[in-house]
């Protein structure tokens, strides 16, 4: 089923702190009464990263930003992010750097040192935010290979990155 985090006030927004980009929007609350009342009648809400808010004015908000927080907002055992790349890297260049497994204080550290760099930061940065907030793992992995999905979550070594919250490494 698809909606827009403006559907039912599913997401309501706010302003992100500079004002002169425009309507770019941060995620204030999310309505999980929503998505629950979706799943529990076997639909698989899909919802779009534009909310509203208090006055009903539109915010666009990064994508994987809002998947972080509505992950959080329903306690998720899992936050799993599809992408075009095999996850961290160590060299962004190179594949075969690929870092493996990560908790918050080594991603935090990865984005300050560069390491993490341009749009991975706001994928490393959501992961961060919702494992702090109650999600067990987070994964980055690369949506382009053949059952992916199945590959991080039932083999040993996975296939991306999964970042864990500091007391599960």
């Amino acid at each position: 089923m698809g909606l827009c985090g403006k559907d039912g006030n599913l997401i309501t927004a706010r302003q992100q702190g500079q004002k002169d980009i425009g309507f770019v929007g941060e995620v204030s609350s999310v309505n999980t009464e929503i998505l629950g009342t979706l799943v529990e009648n076997g639909y698989i809400p899909v919802v779009s990263s534009v909310a509203a808010d208090d006055k009903g004015q539109a915010y666009n908000i990064n994508a994987d930003t809002v998947a972080g927080e509505i992950a959080a907002a329903l306690a998720a055992e899992k936050l799993i992010l599809l992408t075009d790349t095999r996850g961290i890297l160590e060299n962004y260049q190179d594949p075969s750097t690929l870092i493996p497994k990560v908790d918050i204080p080594e991603a935090r550290n990865l984005i300050s040192k560069g390491i993490v760099g341009g749009g991975m930061i706001p994928k490393v940065t959501c992961c961060v935010r919702s494992l702090a907030q109650g999600v067990r793992a987070a994964h980055i992995i690369d949506g382009r290979i053949p059952h992916a999905l199945l590959l991080e979550i039932f083999t040993d070594g996975g296939i991306g990155t999964m970042i864990l919250g500091s007391q599960f490494v």
